[in-house]
């Protein structure tokens, strides 16, 4: 059944590549083919033009001097239309193949890429799609014009003499044997390759998201370790197969040699003997000899390659069919009744329940705030919230429809997300709030007034980059900018993790009272800030300790009863007391 479903989804690449596309793959073919088969007509010209120097000919030279010119002439014109044809083919192939396979990636939910990583994806857009490009697409026209070029020779072989044909083909088996037997061992090459580059790709990306970290640390030493370990391992794998592939092209080489000089003394011999072979024959037996030699000794590393690619493409495939919520039905983008969580139970894989028979109501339109010691489960609650793993128990509803059932594009549709690690991307300030979306300007007008930015905008103008991650942005411009977004997605409840927890207490009150004053929006916003002031300002504060919801109510409410809430705000005020 699992080969089943990879024979399925590798085809479903492959096709990738033919997407309308398939006018300029039987140009390629054709072209290629009609390529290789001209060889067989200059190695008949070959011939003739030397039995008429050896007198052995009455068939003007002059004659023979034209279809040669004429054949040259149609030779540089089938080269030209090939280096128009293949390249297109290419080209159209591998950018439809990328883009699928993009396609298929924004398909993941949030939790499955991030339980995933990035570092494979990577390595199959770049290295692996390389390889694919050098070694598998060309093979799809190289198989074919091998094929012609061999049976024709072979026919013009047997046709001159049958002796001939028969040794040459009796000495064609060594570097064949040679081919088979070196060049599957291309494919496991290709494959080291492949998983080298995806650890180095993963490694670089570490190292260079926690660039901060290892400066603040003092541990660019180690992380230069890091770095040549991994590189030396990848240049490492990389020689071992350039090595293993000039070992096998050195080894049909010297067989093919070895053939082909065989054939010429055999051939000499029946010429000097009179056996009805002629010097001519001999030449066009040599020639020959290389498009039958060429199939064996290329045809076996081709396969190799053509295994190895289908090897990379069957692991993006597997990669690309895991975890992928496909199934679910669509619910409306609105929120009428609110959220119900019932006895939510959820433990990480081989670890203690973070939550333990957790029920609340969150109520349309209302805020709400979590808060907890760290460890509590406020964060994973939230990204319960929002999908990221089927395995809990209990239920989740949305309007009364399970989390578990529905689709996650519609649910996509439903909540909008403001992390604390906020991404922004290399791209002007109004591209990263419409999502490079073409947007009706009254509700970008609209999202840039409510999440704060509008005097941002005043000031520097909508166009101004934001640099790598939002580099040219404070930490709280970086989270207006979220917000923004958020409220673009025109999603009826808002989620934020800690959305102010790395910012200073001036910018992290604006940025709450930002998301506070919007109205007719379900907020539920986990934080470990006790802010008097803001903390009035919710409707409702979950209390989550161990697990579990030990206490909620108002800010006011919960103070008076000197439970959890008010030894929280009680430790946090005098955190912030200067020593």
């Amino acid at each position: 059944m699992k080969k089943a479903r990879q024979k399925q989804a590798r085809q479903e690449l492959t096709r990738c590549f033919f997407h309308k596309n398939h006018m300029l793959f039987i140009a390629a073919l054709a072209v290629g083919i009609a390529i290789n088969c001209s060889n067989l007509l200059f190695s008949y010209l070959i011939q003739r033009i030397t039995d008429v120097a050896m007198g052995h000919d009455i068939t003007p030279l002059w004659r023979l001097l034209m279809i040669t010119a004429v054949g040259i002439a149609a030779f540089f014109a089938l080269e030209w239309l090939w280096s128009v044809v293949k390249p297109r083919f290419v080209t159209r192939a591998v950018r439809q193949y990328k883009s699928h396979v993009f396609t298929r990636l924004m398909q993941k939910s949030i939790a499955s890429f991030q339980r995933e990583g990035s570092a494979e994806y990577i390595s199959a857009l770049t290295n692996d799609i390389a390889m694919i490009e050098r070694d598998y697409l060309p093979q799809l026209t190289s198989i074919a014009s091998l094929a012609a070029v061999f049976f024709g020779s072979l026919a013009m072989m047997l046709y001159y003499s049958p002796l001939l044909t028969v040794a040459g083909v009796a000495l064609s088996l060594l570097p064949m044997a040679v081919s088979v037997v070196t060049g599957s061992r291309l494919a496991v090459r290709e494959a080291q390759v492949s998983q080298r580059n995806a650890g180095f790709v993963g490694m670089v990306k570490d190292l260079l998201s926690g660039f901060s970290v290892l400066k603040s640390f003092r541990a660019e030493g180690e992380a230069q370790r890091l770095f040549n370990q991994e590189n030396a391992a990848l240049e490492e794998s990389k020689r071992a197969r350039g090595a293993t592939a000039q070992r096998i092209h050195m080894l049909g080489e010297g067989a093919s040699i070895l053939a082909q000089m065989g054939v010429f003394i055999l051939g000499a011999y029946l010429a000097v003997t009179g056996q009805g072979v002629t010097p001519g024959v001999v030449i066009l037996f040599v020639q020959l000899m290389n498009f039958v030699l060429s199939p064996m000794t290329e045809l076996p590393p081709l396969l190799a390659s053509r295994k190895a690619a289908l090897a990379l493409m069957d692991k993006l495939a597997d990669n690309l069919n895991e975890n992928v919520r496909d199934t679910g039905k669509n619910i409306p983008p609105c929120l009428t009744q609110g959220i119900d969580v019932q006895k939510l139970t959820f433990a990480y894989p081989d670890g203690a329940p973070v939550l333990r028979d957790v029920s609340f109501r969150l109520e349309h339109g209302k805020s709400y705030a979590i808060v907890g010691a760290s460890g509590s489960g406020k964060s994973t609650l939230l990204s319960l919230l929002m999908g990221a793993s089927p395995d809990y128990q209990g239920q989740i509803r949305y309007d009364g429809h399970e989390l578990r059932g529905i689709s996650a594009e519609s649910l996509y549709g439903v909540i909008s997300l403001v992390q604390q690690n906020t991404f922004i991307f290399n791209d002007t300030i109004l591209n990263n709030v419409t999502m490079f979306r073409q947007a009706d300007p009254a509700r970008v007008e609209r999202a840039l007034r409510l999440s704060g930015l509008s005097a941002l905008i005043a000031q520097r103008g909508a166009d101004t980059p934001c640099g790598e991650n939002g580099s040219a942005l404070s930490g709280g411009e970086r989270q207006r900018v979220s917000i923004a977004r958020a409220l673009m997605q025109d999603a009826p409840v808002m989620l934020a993790d800690e959305a102010t927890a790395a910012l200073d207490a001036q910018t992290a009150r604006a940025v709450a009272d930002a998301i506070l004053d919007i109205e007719g929006l379900t907020r539920v916003i986990v934080t470990h800030r006790m802010d008097a002031r803001l903390m009035r300002r919710y409707d409702e504060i979950l209390v989550l300790h161990g697990g579990t919801i030990c206490e909620h109510g108002t800010f006011d409410d919960l103070m008076a009863r000197r439970g959890m809430l008010y030894s929280l705000y009680t430790v946090s005020q005098a955190d912030e007391k200067p020593a």
